[in-house]
């Protein structure tokens, strides 16, 4: 009797893996033990070889579905592609990375199939062979573990860096192929990807971040944090309401609904620590803070505080790079 599946869902970043997949086959091989079948699903060009990505990190198999509109197929295009390898294989369980894409993706294959779907996991494990997963709710204030009884497959979508991606040194995949009837989406065509970033580290994978709160969101402090970052060789994130000004993103966001960080460092600054931050930063190596409020709750979560102001600090600390 052949053991059921356990998907993983390959997102591509340009001509590339996102990062995000290779954590969640890591973590997939450790669930599956003996009783899964470990498959990752590429969709991807016929001159594609994005393959090669992800044979180190040893899944059981490799499914590969090849047609040169994937590159620049819509969310929805993808989302029935999907849905028909999933109606012929009918696996257990599909995984997704929780990143923009996979938010995007997960939702409409989830309402094709009508069935359940667990989103932003911040853990995943197996009752048997129903899925149990993990996520924050109330405001991060509680953890809620949800499952999928009655419906298959179950369905989870797993914020960045919650896992760690680990490649096998004996890791041999077998590479298999499959085939789907590509439905183009008539009232929208993707023409071409563009990068929206440089192609620098992003905070999601810095191995130094200088993070900024609401309390050192003005002009001197920015341009200090700047600095600051490039002397450390690492990046700027920011608490949710930074976002609001133009020059940060999403992608620089950090908490519940951005980008769970595991740096070596991190420097807070005028960051009070709310729950839905905290989440996204919690697992850093070393985690210091600078507040000018001696009870801000982020000191609760640091190795290191100082109270005072944020741009004496800063300016202090740069001082000792001169």
């Amino acid at each position: 009797m052949s053991k059921p599946e356990l998907w993983v869902v390959a997102e591509r970043r340009l001509d590339h893996i996102e990062p995000t997949t290779q954590q969640l086959i890591t973590k997939a091989t450790r669930l599956a033990g003996d009783h899964f079948h470990v498959v990752t699903v590429l969709l991807e060009a016929t001159t594609d070889h994005l393959e090669d990505e992800l044979q180190p990190y040893g899944p059981d198999e490799i499914r590969i579905v090849r047609d040169d509109r994937f590159p620049t197929a819509t969310d929805a295009e993808l989302a029935d592609a999907l849905k028909q390898l999933i109606d012929a294989a009918h696996p257990n369980t599909v995984l997704f990375g929780a990143t923009i894409t996979g938010r995007s993706i997960a939702p409409r294959l989830q309402a094709k199939l009508q069935t359940g779907l667990t989103a932003d996991c911040l853990d995943l494990r197996f009752d048997d062979e129903t899925l149990v997963a993990t996520k924050p709710s109330y405001g991060d204030n509680i953890m809620c573990e949800i499952i999928c009884p009655d419906r298959r497959p179950q369905m989870a979508t797993v914020r960045p860096n919650t896992f760690v991606a680990q490649p096998q040194t004996d890791a041999t995949p077998a590479i298999t192929t499959a085939h789907i009837t590509f439905h183009p989406v008539a009232r929208l065509h993707v023409t071409a990807a563009t990068p929206v970033v440089n192609t620098a580290t992003t905070v999601g994978d810095a191995s130094r971040v200088v993070a900024l709160g609401r309390g050192a969101a003005n002009e001197a402090t920015i341009a200090s944090a700047t600095q600051l970052a490039e002397k450390l060789g690492g990046r700027i994130g920011v608490s949710r309401p930074l976002t609001d000004q133009d020059r940060f993103t999403h992608d620089d966001q950090i908490g519940q609904s951005g980008n769970t960080i595991h740096p070596d460092l991190i420097l807070n600054f005028g960051i009070s620590g709310a729950v839905q931050y905290l989440v996204g930063m919690q697992d850093s190596q070393t985690i210091v803070s600078v507040n000018s409020d001696p009870n801000a709750p982020i000191f609760a979560a640091s190795d290191y505080g100082y109270v005072g102001d944020a741009q004496a600090f800063m300016t202090a600390l740069l001082a000792q790079f001169a």
